[in-house]
């Protein structure tokens, strides 16, 4: 399972309101006034009474990206086989799409805002699935990163929207209701996913292979376009709402210049211009964290946050989990496929462990949250440090003798950490911001999980490729296991600069 999945919420400005239901605690519209006792039967507006079918339209969407974000973990070998590519395809196919959507996510619910929820939904979607076909079609290895990058762009056009028209024809005593739903669709879409693209490529219906992963995106997407096009009601487009173009290149050019040394340097020896990339990037990301902290009212994030200990904080800690985590489940799927030699359908199961451990830690975690707060983040981090490190016992003991039996345990052990850190993660970091600043917060948070999954899926992986080729496959497992554990390490020092307890749920 992506780890990007289980906490994140859609980005958006503060005025829609936009954002990952129960995870980031980001409060409901005011309530309505009380309707007279005379008014009490008054029909629903017409929003109102579809609101059901628009919130199977919105799932249909949601499940559509998260299903190809954590597919091609277990497709990536087989695309490999297929087209023909090295190690930096294997990367690309993630990083490509998750850097696109984080970097776009920044201003993707402000789009929204600015030309109406309605039609960037529609246009997300509809962009989403053609993507999608382009990816099946893909005849080279660079047309389909192309394609992929494409679908991450969509994705962050797509997603934000979703939230912020579920928000507008829910009444409010109806929201938690609503939003319930998320959890047990996007859990079984999380734990079936990489299950779902083995079996797929498994049957080789047709002849398809692993073509059939993208291909099944598109009924998704035409259903979502058809859906919204007849239910979702129109909204209007706001002028006044400003975005800075500028700050969004800067972080583009920068998330960009960093990652690709990062795949594509090894490949050619590491050559001057791969640190002149790094220099550059560096260079980019400086301008834009300038370029935020001018009061603007127009900018991507709010000014008082850059000055605010806890967020920066909480923003470091994000940073350093999620690139964990990413690239642990990136080399874990790789190791299983390229040196275990199990297929994609066993890769898959192998791999649900973990997807389970982060779904039974994430609802237990919701419960608990209120109580343990920042807590729970140590915990999840324990846990997950502990599980990577039986994880790096077990495959340098076995070495190539390793089975998948002997890595159940501890992959379900990283996964319950996970899921102890995503359960309270945005509520305890959002605890410490003011209500103003919960839109930028909440969607700049989400962004940088993006963009710290890229760089995980980019940073790790080649660590593990560059061990593997000048030792054994064995040891580049462990040290990149390892090596994630003082990822989480580090991200648990920073817990004690947090809020204490997490961000209370409103609705």
């Amino acid at each position: 399972m992506s780890s990007r999945r289980t906490a994140r919420p859609a980005a958006s400005s503060a005025s829609s309101g936009a954002t990952r239901p129960r995870p980031p605690g980001v409060p409901m519209p005011p309530a309505p006034a009380p309707a007279p006792a005379a008014e009490a039967e008054t029909p629903l507006p017409a929003a109102y009474a579809r609101r059901w079918r628009i919130l199977a339209i919105v799932l249909v969407a949601e499940v559509m990206d998260l299903l190809d974000s954590t597919v091609t973990n277990v497709a990536g070998p087989s695309v490999r086989d297929d087209l023909g590519g090295g190690a930096s395809l294997l990367q690309w196919l993630a990083s490509g799409y998750t850097l696109a959507f984080g970097v776009l996510l920044v201003v993707g619910g402000r789009l929204g805002d600015r030309w109406g929820r309605r039609r960037l939904f529609l246009l997300g979607a509809g962009g989403f699935a053609t993507a999608s076909l382009l990816c099946a079609l893909s005849p080279s290895p660079e047309l389909l990163v192309a394609a992929r990058v494409a679908q991450g762009a969509f994705g962050a056009l797509l997603i934000p929207q979703g939230f912020g028209i579920l928000k507008s024809v829910f009444p409010r005593e109806e929201t938690g209701k609503a939003f319930a739903a998320f959890g047990p669709v996007l859990g079984l879409s999380a734990v079936g996913g990489p299950i779902l693209a083995g079996a797929l490529i498994h049957l080789d219906l047709f002849g398809t292979g692993w073509r059939l992963i993208f291909l099944m995106n598109v009924p998704l997407g035409l259903a979502a376009v058809l859906g919204g096009l007849r239910y979702i009601p129109r909204d209007d487009p706001n002028p006044s709402v400003r975005i800075d173009l500028l700050a969004a290149v800067l972080l583009s050019v920068a998330s960009t210049l960093i990652i690709l040394p990062l795949i594509q340097g090894p490949e050619a020896d590491w050559p001057l211009w791969s640190f002149g990339c790094l220099a550059a990037g560096a260079a980019a990301f400086a301008g834009f964290i300038l370029r935020e902290r001018r009061s603007s009212t127009h900018s991507l994030i709010e000014a008082t946050l850059l000055r605010n200990r806890a967020y920066k904080s909480g923003m470091l800690f994000g940073l350093a989990f999620f690139a964990g985590t990413t690239g642990f489940m990136l080399i874990t799927s790789l190791f299983i496929q390229l040196h275990l030699r199990y297929g994609p359908l066993e890769a898959g199961l192998t791999l649900a462990p973990i997807a389970v451990g982060i779904v039974i830690a994430s609802i237990a975690g919701f419960q608990v949250m209120a109580r343990l707060g920042r807590n729970l983040l140590l915990i999840g981090v324990g846990v997950h440090t502990a599980g990577l490190t039986a994880l790096a016992v077990v495959v340098a003991h076995y070495g190539s003798h390793t089975t998948g039996a002997a890595l159940i345990a501890p992959l379900f052990v990283a996964g319950i950490g996970m899921g102890a850190v995503f359960a309270p993660l945005f509520d305890v970091i959002l605890a410490g911001v003011a209500e103003h600043e919960l839109g930028s917060a909440s969607g700049s948070l989400s962004a940088m999980q993006q963009l710290a999954g890229a760089l995980g899926a980019a940073g790790i992986t080649t660590l593990f490729f560059q061990l593997a080729e000048h030792h054994t496959a064995s040891s580049a497992m462990a040290v990149g296991a390892l090596a994630v554990a003082c990822l989480g390490l580090l991200a648990g020092g920073l817990v004690f600069l947090l809020p204490r307890h997490a961000r209370p749920h409103e609705a």
